[in-house]
């Protein structure tokens, strides 16, 4: 006999789908508001291909969703897939250095490789 769904599995699904709802209306506004044009490598979407352009939010906030699309750009799947690693990058550069970076390492990692491997300094 099949197992009831746990109400944990239920809420998830109506969260998941209600965050996809909420989606699909800031980018359909986004999609009538700004022409079909990735706003970084400047290439043109229609018909099936539409479905390539997302929408990024500027401020990478995806609460803030202004009536009027001022936190909205479209971008292709590359470009948004692009900024976003370059928040990434940059964020994990701050912390790095933030500690120093790489010149912070206080080990040598072939210190003892010659001991190790039997030979000796003469």
């Amino acid at each position: 006999m099949a197992q009831p769904p746990s109400p944990t599995s239920k809420v998830d699904r109506l969260l998941a789908e209600a965050q996809r709802d909420r989606e699909q209306s800031y980018r359909a506004k986004a999609l009538r508001m700004y022409p079909h044009i990735c706003g970084r490598c400047g290439r043109e979407f229609s018909g099936k291909r539409l479905s390539e352009l997302t929408v990024h939010h500027r401020d990478h906030n995806h609460d803030n969703n202004p009536e009027d699309g001022s936190n909205w750009e479209l971008l292709c799947l590359y470009c948004h897939d692009n900024e976003h690693q370059r928040q990434v990058d940059a964020h994990y550069q701050t912390s790095d250095a933030g500690r120093g970076g790489a010149s912070t390492v206080k080990h040598k990692a072939f210190a003892d490789l010659a001991k190790l491997l039997g030979k000796s300094d003469s």
